[in-house]
């Protein structure tokens, strides 16, 4: 499809990147009104509950099919096509990739729905759990599994309280804030004590994006890292660096950037207790709960997904088209956009990124070379940032050690599609644990490094607090 008009927003000016990948030459690619790209060859013009969920236009011929394979796993129940159930369970925390990630987004969080675990075999959700030294419990692991298929006992069950508390803005607009307090019972072995325990929740995140940030370029991430220090506004990000397989690398997925690739096939072991040749014991070696499977018929004797399929599954992330922004021509997302800057948001946010020359590989091998030499915006500099720790009590400090960063520092997320989750998944919840309920309370739970913009937007009037959110929401 040709579009004949280009519009871009006051602030933002989109660079178009003229690289030529298989025919595709961003010379060609233009920007319907009222829209600007995102993610270079990769973005598409979508706003509907597929806007996460669709292929860029650079995925043809073999690569088509092997997407389509990918997505098609991505959804299956079973997880593999072997006719024997796909190896679930016998514990697991998701029965699919897309149980927890509707159309690659962010399935609507049980925590809210049910006040924690799932019923019906599904919670939505990963449960993190350790000592208070950061060692594992004798009889489980890092992820407490909440479901089990029938016959066999689920590892322990999660329930949430929120606590509420009513602050206002300084113009009198009140806002509200919600801690959640984590509780686990039905414990299959010996239950744990609270103060024995610390226990930190993570829903599911965007699959918006991902095969742009295998591919950025990490000499700029690490620019980043040693210039990102605003010490009139307290911030000074860092890199996190992760060992997997035996290579130290730079951090840039998950919620703490606490791994180097899309973790797929860490996924299937742990959150769907799918064998794999990185992963082929069950993730309850050792417990009852593999006798109990074993009475239920399942047998151990064979991986359960191959690792062709997991690739596929892999390309699948790799290659989602990435929405356009939109709406960028509007008076009120200008606005927006300017006070963004004038809230200093834009110094973790970062808007502009750029990928390798020779783009991302799969876990596999298979090169994408159509990821590369692209100029992006995801609106995030992939650092780790201290997020405080004081906000009634605790703020968003989880005591959870992931590689290098500690319980108080989180990734700045990506905001890239975020306006995106209510028409995807039918909800607004935010933040790691989506105690946020909406984009104003996830501002206003910015502390440490993240206080300065967030007292910035508290001074604001309404009228511009509500120009940034809608320009957030453009994204």
């Amino acid at each position: 499809m040709k579009f004949r008009h280009l519009f871009f927003p006051l602030l933002f000016l989109v660079p178009l990147c003229s690289c030529d990948k298989e025919g595709i030459d961003m010379d060609d690619v233009e920007v319907p009104n009222n829209y600007a790209l995102s993610a270079g060859t990769s973005t598409i013009f979508l706003n509907s509950s597929v806007a996460y969920d669709t292929e860029a236009d650079w995925v043809s011929g073999k690569y088509s099919t092997r997407f389509n394979n990918g997505d098609r796993l991505y959804d299956d129940v079973r997880t593999s096509s072997n006719g024997t159930g796909g190896g679930l369970g016998p514990v697991y925390a998701g029965y699919s990739c897309g149980s927890c990630h509707r159309n690659a987004g962010r399935t609507k969080p049980t925590l809210w729905s049910e006040g924690g675990s799932g019923s019906y075999g599904f919670s939505s959700m990963l449960v993190y759990i350790a000592k208070r030294n950061g060692a594992q419990f004798k009889n489980y692991g890092r992820v407490l599994h909440d479901q089990a298929i029938y016959g066999v006992k689920p590892e322990g069950k999660l329930s949430v309280q929120y606590t509420y508390e009513t602050f206002s803005f300084p113009d009198g607009e009140t806002y509200e804030l919600c801690k959640p307090e984590y509780s686990i019972s039905e414990w299959y072995a010996d239950s744990i004590a609270p103060k024995d325990l610390f226990c930190t929740v993570r829903i599911p995140l965007r699959h918006v994006g991902m095969g742009q940030m295998m591919a950025l370029d990490p000499t700029e991430i690490e620019a980043l890292a040693a210039k990102s220090n605003y010490p009139e506004y307290g911030i000074s990000g860092r890199c996190n660096y992760i060992s997997e397989r035996g290579v130290m690398r730079l951090g840039l997925s998950g919620n703490k950037a606490q791994h180097a690739d899309l973790t797929i096939e860490l996924g299937f072991s742990s959150d769907m207790g799918v064998t794999n040749s990185r992963y082929p014991e069950e993730i309850c070696e050792g417990q009852i709960q593999m006798d109990q499977g074993s009475m239920m018929g399942l047998s151990y004797d064979q991986l359960d997904v191959s690792t062709e399929e997991m690739e596929n599954v892999d390309l699948y992330l790799h290659a989602l088209g990435v929405p356009a922004r939109r709406n960028v021509n509007d008076s009120q997302v200008i606005k927006g956009e300017q006070k963004f800057y004038e809230a200093k948001c834009h110094l973790c946010h970062v808007t502009t990124l750029h990928t390798k020359t020779r783009g991302a590989a799969l876990l596999n091998g298979t090169q994408l070379p159509w990821l590369g030499g692209q100029t992006i915006h995801p609106y995030s500099d992939f650092l780790l940032h201290d997020m405080g720790s004081e906000i009634m009590g605790v703020g968003l400090n989880d005591n959870y050690v992931s590689g290098l960063a500690r319980g108080n520092e989180w990734r700045t997320t990506p905001l890239w599609g975020i306006g995106l989750q209510e028409t995807v998944n039918g909800h607004t919840y935010y933040l790691h644990d989506g105690r946020a309920r909406n984009l104003v309370e996830a501002i206003m739970w910015h502390g440490g490094e993240g206080e300065a913009s967030k007292n910035l937007f508290k001074k604001m009037s309404k009228e511009d607090r509500d120009a940034l959110i809608t320009f957030i929401n453009s994204l």
